[in-house]
């Protein structure tokens, strides 16, 4: 080779920096900026755990170590686990575990069904009223929840629904924040896929059914994860709608487990434990769902 052809071959194009030959694909270079978002992610991310793992220190105190402050983290008597027994063996635990469950897989379910429906009617159909209507969906996000604890609670009042789980279960089952993001993630599908399947034949319900739907999994897991927590760590509702205790959910019926001798600080937070902990289990084999999702929501597309 000359040595024409060698210096020609080391000229570095203009704009890559001269080491970029050197590293290997896919080798990350940690500049100031990145640096900075590091450490400001790992703060936040500290500030986020320290009142957790207080909240687990506390759990697993006697209630003389909790309400002193005494010992530390640790407390003067050391780790015990007498605030998990005292609420395990009080109250119907394994009851409204599955209460929560089987609750919150069915607001899952019909949650994703309607939102899902009306955000493809949304995003693909032309009908009269559409654009107020979907007006109307996006102004209610901004709502709190609260504003409609009443006039809710006198609707199922009127359907005698009142402590009964279809009572606890249908008003949670509307959520326009869910038809917004998907309604953002179909209007990002290819209409050129649906097209050649109504030219084969297919109807628009077939359409959704199997070209849409399989299409858009990823934003369809990460919302039924979204809602499903949402309704597992409901409190208000439930708390309003359900007296009988063999239907409370898990964050109302360990509320009822609670000594009333004051403050059981210990108590408090081995309930907040058991309530955070299916969710804590959801998110550790989920998350890979949950960050795919809502990078593909669609809020920085089209």
């Amino acid at each position: 080779m000359s040595a024409t052809a060698t210096a020609t071959r080391s000229v570095v194009a203009p704009g890559v920096p001269s080491d970029s030959r050197a590293r290997k694909p896919g080798q990350r270079r940690f500049g100031p900026l990145n640096i900075a978002a590091f450490i400001a992610l790992a703060l936040m991310a500290v500030g986020w755990l320290l009142p957790f793992l207080w909240a687990v220190a506390t759990a697993f105190k006697t209630e003389t170590d909790a309400a002193s402050g005494a010992g530390g983290w640790v407390g003067e008597s050391g780790p015990t686990t007498e605030a998990f027994t005292s609420i395990l063996s009080q109250g119907n635990v394994w009851i409204w575990a599955g209460n929560s469950l089987w609750t919150s897989a069915a607001i899952t379910l019909i949650t994703l069904a309607i939102s899902a429906v009306a955000a493809y009617a949304f995003s693909r159909l032309d009908f009269r009223g559409k654009k107020l209507l979907y007006g109307a969906v996006i102004a209610s996000i901004v709502i709190p929840p609260q504003v409609l604890i009443i006039p809710l609670f006198y609707e199922m009042l009127a359907f005698n629904l009142v402590d009964t789980p279809w009572g606890l279960i249908l008003p949670q089952v509307v959520a326009p924040a869910m038809v917004f993001i998907l309604k953002k993630f179909f209007d990002q599908v290819p209409i050129e896929l649906e097209d050649a399947a109504r030219v084969d034949g297919a109807g628009r319900f077939r359409v959704f059914w199997s070209i849409v739907l399989p299409l858009s999994r990823p934003i369809l897991g990460a919302v039924a994860i979204f809602v499903f927590i949402t309704a597992w760590n409901n409190f208000l509702w439930p708390f309003l709608i359900i007296n009988d205790t063999t239907l409370m959910t898990l964050p109302v019926g360990l509320q009822t487990v609670i000594s009333a001798y004051g403050v059981q600080y210990a108590q408090v937070m081995a309930q907040a434990v058991l309530a955070s902990l299916p969710l804590i289990i959801v998110f550790l084999i989920f998350q890979k769902q949950i960050v795919r999702g809502v990078a593909t929501t669609g809020f920085g597309g089209q």
